[in-house]
């Protein structure tokens, strides 16, 4: 979410996803003029709106960069840092000693750069995460993106032998496509969803994690008992809650179900699948298993508060690590597991999860440098590289590998072992994709958040959710997209 990726200072302040000020459709809000965008219009320091004419392309310079053309990086300031891309940013300086690459980090990414998407003098390499990112489905609609087939099919940054294509996790390429061939998308990060729990925690109370409902329900009733919430959320940005919640509606009802949610087909919503799966949310509010105060907590008080024992689980993204590092006791044991189902009549097993690319880097179509933003990618999608991103934010990367040598944390170790108990049953659902506003707004601050605060009913919730939804497919002014 993006990842999802979170946004996070690293200072315990405002954080990843923190801040929900969703902007209008991208090219119709209003900004005002601030004197820092005549200043930082331009690209690396070329002159003018001009594109950096072609380099050579070399076996050490497959893409064609030009070897003295300035290169603007602006990454998203959120739960891994920044100081892996600075990393990468050092190497590409090495390998172009005669370019300046002028890299920033910001957590407002849609304020800080819509207004340069929209005067043509964007960056040439962004990182669009966090609250403030700028909407994935209306950048490919209005062709603002560069395809990054290219970089896809030039050698590997270790092998020239293998494609950049083929050295990438399952489902990378596929979620960077909207219609067709093209790959708008490189996700960097691959983030593991679910139910983050310690399993201290859990040991304490005698218990395995929940495999039906009805456990659930067990292991929350013995948790109140002692004093401790079964679990709680960013209640602010209850777009969290889809983490668990949209895999468990996938396992009880199979992952068509998530697909005729993201492709926005009449009574989707409706589906049994989906009544139960709310019904089963909602009761862990109505039995009081849920922190007392949760709806008004942001990620990383939620996250706080379950850090130090008051909350049991928690449904989020494998960021959590690095970004609750700080307050995550060192004998916690984290674990994730893949979502509690329903009963053995699901339709997938226990084990299914989402899991998915996450952080996704984008080159806009007029950037003055876009092969050097390629080039950069290209770069990160080295081995060490790779390597030195899981070993500083504990999480892995889009590419297949990465880990050797390095010893995992507990986070990172169950993450890895959840991907390998699930197997192909893994499910990634592409509405908070193609339909920000509607995932993030409507279906989670409006529908969820609604109803886990006792104010919506699961039925009242999902003939909401249903509403928005059949909005969004009749608004001619929003691209659509389907499963191919």
């Amino acid at each position: 979410m993006g990842s999802t990726s979170a946004e996070y200072d690293g200072t315990g302040g405002v954080g990843r996803r923190d801040l929900i000020k969703r902007s209008a459709a991208l090219g119709l809000i209003s900004v005002p003029t601030m004197s820092f965008l005549s200043a930082c219009a331009s690209s690396g320091g070329d002159d003018g709106g001009e594109k950096a004419k072609a380099g050579k392309k070399t076996a050490k310079n497959p893409l064609g960069v030009n070897e003295t053309a300035g290169m603007e990086f602006v990454l998203f300031d959120g739960g891994f840092g920044k100081e892996y891309a600075q990393d990468a940013v050092k190497i590409y300086e090495k390998n172009f000693p005669g370019a300046k690459v002028k890299f920033s980090a910001t957590q407002k990414i849609q304020s800080t750069l819509q207004p340069r998407f929209n005067q043509g003098t964007p960056p040439d390499l962004i990182d669009n995460s966090g609250a403030e990112q700028m909407d994935m489905g209306v950048l490919v609609g209005k062709n603002q993106l560069a395809d990054l087939t290219p970089l896809l099919d030039a050698p590997s940054y270790d092998d020239p032998a293998k494609k950049v294509r083929d050295t990438l996790r399952p489902g990378i390429v596929e979620m960077g496509q909207f219609d067709g061939d093209p790959v708008w998308i490189m996700y960097y990060a691959y983030t593991v969803y679910g139910v983050w729990y310690s399993q201290k925690a859990l040991d304490s109370l005698d218990e395995q994690y929940p495999e039906t409902w009805d456990q659930m329900l067990a292991v929350c009733e013995k948790a109140k008992k002692k004093g401790m919430a079964g679990w709680t959320y960013a209640g602010k940005y209850p777009y969290y809650l889809p983490f668990s919640l949209y895999p468990m509606i996938a396992k009880v009802g199979g992952r068509e179900v998530l697909d005729s949610i993201d492709n926005l087909e009449p009574n989707a919503w409706k589906h049994p699948a989906v009544k139960a799966c709310f019904d089963a949310y909602y009761e862990l509010q109505q039995k009081g298993y849920v922190l007392k105060g949760t709806p008004g907590l942001d990620h990383i008080q939620s996250q706080t508060a379950w850090a130090q024992g008051k909350a049991l689980f928690i449904p989020n993204g494998s960021w959590v690590e690095n970004e609750s590092a700080n307050v995550i006791p060192k004998d916690f044991d984290l674990a994730v597991s893949a979502p509690t189902g329903l009963d053995s009549s699901d339709k997938m097993p226990f084990g299914t999860i989402w899991a998915s690319g996450g952080e996704p880097f984008v080159v806009p179509a007029k950037a003055k440098n876009g092969t050097g933003g390629m080039e950069q990618l290209r770069i990160m999608l080295s081995e060490a590289s790779s390597k030195n991103f899981t070993s500083k934010v504990k999480s892995l990367t889009a590419y297949n590998g990465g880990t050797d040598g390095i010893t995992l944390t507990p986070g990172l170790k169950s993450g890895v072992a959840a991907l390998d108990k699930a197997g192909e049953n893994v499910v990634n659902p592409r509405i908070q994709d193609w339909y920000v506003q509607l995932q993030k707004e409507q279906i989670g601050v409006s529908g969820l958040g609604e109803m886990m605060a006792g104010r919506l009913t699961p039925a009242e919730a999902i003939k909401k959710i249903q509403g928005f939804a059949d909005a969004a497919a009749k608004d001619t002014s929003i691209k659509h997209y389907k499963h191919q």
